[in-house]
């Protein structure tokens, strides 16, 4: 598994982000039994940064706490058989062969203004983003409430495997 990390604020936690995110993204992988080693890309920013990335990618003109840009187009989320077929060789890197799942991009501020907010520390805000970005990744979504309930469960049962609760 590789993780690309990237800051772009020069504030930190007060945990080790790479690790933490290494951790979360190694979890949901396994979670949804991905067959293959997998690469994400992941960049801290702050609002300033999010916002300007969400207004160009969404047409939303106001910062959010994470933005997933998702390599893959899934027939069903989390099932990954459609990678089988030969067409789809260019979804693997060409010099590791791990699968490119996508980019994960968070943002320093809502994380702290989150946990602030919903009582909880910056590390399970900053997993659970984390966590909920790699479900996007591997194709679920949360339009209707069907789906939200699939992921919020998720994304509950990876932070309560990795022991990272409210």
């Amino acid at each position: 598994m590789t993780v690309n990390f990237e800051k772009e604020c020069e504030t930190s936690f007060d945990f080790a982000e790479e690790e933490v995110a290494r951790l979360v993204i190694e979890k949901a992988l396994d979670y949804e039994e991905c067959p293959y080693e997998a690469e994400v890309n992941l960049l801290i920013t702050d609002n300033e940064g999010i916002h300007e990335m969400n207004r160009e990618h969404r047409g939303i003109d106001r910062p959010t706490d994470v933005l997933s840009f998702p390599s893959l187009t899934y027939e069903k989320a989390g099932d990954f058989d459609f990678l089988e077929r030969e067409e789809e060789i260019y979804n693997f890197h060409p010099e590791t062969g791990e699968l490119m799942l996508g980019d994960i991009v968070i943002s320093r501020d809502k994380v702290a203004e989150q946990a602030e907010s919903y009582g909880h520390s910056q590390k399970r805000e900053y997993a659970f983003l984390i966590a909920h970005s790699m479900l996007h990744l591997m194709g679920y979504d949360h339009m209707t409430e069907e789906e939200a309930k699939v992921m919020e469960k998720k994304q509950k049962e990876i932070l309560e495997q990795l022991g990272i609760s409210r």
